[in-house]
């Protein structure tokens, strides 16, 4: 399954899974605080700098931001149609804030670590019967598979690009469903054949 963390070592990289996933929780919670457009211009700004500041790590991910912004254009002009500007302006700033902050966890933090700080937050869980570790790699493969499939609809465009000179839109939808279905097969049958019942 493809990755988008970046073996080109930042600054971030050293920053340690268990602080940089609290920093998401709380700027990624203040981001709701505020309604101000300009205070959240001002956040996006910062998140921009921090995406920036990763220097090369961010190529496997650049795609993924340019989908972002196109989404957060469609939701500004949705609202826009709605009388409602300032309101569509306010939540394409959330929404290219929160996913700075969460591609550049992706790009700079391993699975693995996720995984672990993932199972000690829930591991009081274990006290009313819930497996902590099971339902931690149930969020680890969730954001894995988020991240796998746009890994693939990238791969998926790139090759009919190549082939057409055009981007694929709505047609890739087809063969990245079965793309998709098939790695979560493949994933699950491994899953079977390791865990215990």
């Amino acid at each position: 399954m493809g990755s988008f963390y970046s073996d080109h070592r930042t600054w971030l990289h050293a920053v340690s899974a268990p602080l940089k996933l609290l920093l998401l929780a709380v700027f990624g919670t203040a981001l709701y605080v505020f309604n101000s457009a300009v205070v959240l211009l001002a956040c996006a700004a910062l998140c921009l700098g921090l995406f920036a500041s990763l220097g090369r790590a961010t190529l496997p991910a650049r795609k993924l931001l340019i989908m972002v912004v196109a989404v957060g254009l469609l939701i500004t002009a949705f609202h826009a149609y709605l009388q409602q500007p300032l309101l569509g302006v306010v939540s394409a700033l959330r929404l290219l804030s929160a996913s700075l902050l969460g591609i550049s966890l992706m790009l700079t933090t391993r699975a693995n670590d996720l995984l672990d700080v993932l199972e000690s937050l829930l591991s009081p869980l274990n006290r009313f019967g819930v497996k902590s570790s099971a339902l931690a790699l149930q969020v680890a493969l969730m954001l894995r598979f988020t991240e796998h499939f746009f890994i693939q609809w990238k791969r998926l465009d790139d090759a009919h690009r190549v082939r057409t000179g055009k981007s694929g839109g709505f047609k890739l939808l087809a063969p990245l469903t079965i793309r998709m279905l098939t790695s979560a097969q493949r994933v699950a049958d491994a899953l079977e054949l390791r865990l215990p019942p």
